[in-house]
């Protein structure tokens, strides 16, 4: 975490929609029949023209397409949306731009014209190398599909990185363990890896509670994790957050700006931006639904539904929950530069010294503050614990 740089912004862009919806997804995405891509990309430009207004000059360092499925969008939509930010503000020169992608023959083969557009990084969705997961986890690509997007991203993008999710129905550690060794064979400096969650809401959720599907038990995941840890690190790939894995310099600069809590800015559908202005830190948020975002763009030159004032407690929390994900985790000096007051004020000291004791959190220096590798882990539960 570093003192605030207000010349520096970066940009997330969503696209809320999907071919599917995946039973284990709680992001704002949607799945319609069809799409008006050219009214969605022109309420695109009406959000960024609001947000330069708003922010004023400022330096984008990155670019991100999330989603929902951004490639799904056409290139020409991606092109649009990057030409009107270099329009708005300046752009770093060694600027990140990257574009979540699923790997169905169809997108993969739109990966020459996203790099054309500008897109200099991929992430892929593959979540799984196996066919019978892939179905369970009701991804829409082949296996095949899968190889393929992963060699046709790594030919058109300098940089790219791949999603898996493990801890899976079924999965068992040597499983994952000859999964994990085949994805670092054909990784490219990044990847994600993810333990798989059950969030209320989701059709998971519901066939976890009536028996349909059963996931691997506490410990058992807590075993993969220390694993996954041990042979990303073998492979000379660096845990710098809680589930990515990079190699020297292949760390995602859009991704740490969330961690690192930086300011960023939210165009589309349901996302969501944090923003300094004259001093003061505001938390903003888009309407979800995309015809209702679509319409208060239309009608109010922008959908931002909150944009919250926080207060010193609220970037407190929110830094420490952001800034814990972090390997390196949050120095007391720059959290005192943001935040202009101690970090002790919003940190239970008692329950801090007992985790420390225990093993599952470090203080170096008195400076520093993170988790060990025991901790990383049980962060909710750790953050319930020292949060005052």
């Amino acid at each position: 975490m570093h003192a605030l740089n207000l010349n520096s912004i970066s940009v997330y862009v969503h696209w809320p929609f999907c071919l599917a919806k995946c039973p284990y997804c709680d992001f704002n995405s949607h799945v319609r029949e069809t799409v008006d891509e050219g009214k969605m990309a022109a309420a695109m430009m009406t959000e960024i023209d609001y947000h330069a207004r708003l922010v004023g000059a400022r330096s984008v360092k990155s670019i991100f397409f999330g989603g929902g499925t951004p490639s799904l969008m056409s290139a020409t939509t991606v092109d649009t949306v990057i030409n009107r930010l270099s329009k708005r503000f300046s752009i770093d020169s060694d600027i990140e731009i990257t574009l979540e992608a699923n790997p169905t023959s169809v997108e993969a083969g739109k990966f020459d014209d996203f790099s054309k557009a500008g897109v200099n990084r991929v992430s892929l969705g593959i979540q799984a190398l196996n066919t019978k997961d892939l179905i369970a986890l009701g991804r829409e690509h082949s296996l095949k599909e899968a190889f393929e997007a992963i060699e046709l991203s790594q030919k058109y993008f300098k940089r790219s990185n791949f999603d898996l999710i493990y801890a899976r129905m079924g999965q068992s550690v040597s499983d994952w363990q000859k999964e994990l060794h085949q994805a670092l064979k054909i990784a490219n400096g990044h990847l994600s890896l993810y333990q798989l969650t059950i969030e209320p809401g989701t059709p998971f959720y519901g066939q976890l509670h009536s028996g349909k599907i059963i996931i691997p038990n506490e410990d058992t995941s807590a075993e993969m994790y220390d694993l996954t840890n041990q042979i990303c690190e073998s492979a000379g790939y660096e845990i710098y957050e809680i589930s990515n894995y990079a190699k020297v310099g292949q760390q995602s600069k859009h991704n740490l700006t969330y961690w690192k809590y930086l300011d960023y800015i939210g165009i589309g559908a349901g996302a969501h931006g944090r923003i300094t202005l004259a001093g003061q830190t505001y938390a903003t948020m888009q309407y979800k639904k995309p015809e209702t975002w679509l319409k208060a763009v239309q009608m109010n030159g922008h959908a931002t539904k909150v944009k919250e004032n926080l207060n010193q407690k609220a970037m407190a929390e929110e830094m420490i929950m952001m800034g814990l994900r972090l390997t390196d985790g949050i120095a007391y000096t720059d959290f005192k530069n943001r935040l202009g007051t101690d970090i002790e004020k919003f940190i239970a000291m008692d329950s801090l010294v007992s985790l420390k004791s225990q093993g599952f959190v470090s203080v170096k220096n008195q400076d520093r503050l993170r988790l060990t590798e025991k901790g990383r882990p049980l962060l909710n539960q750790i953050l319930g614990q020292i949060l005052v």
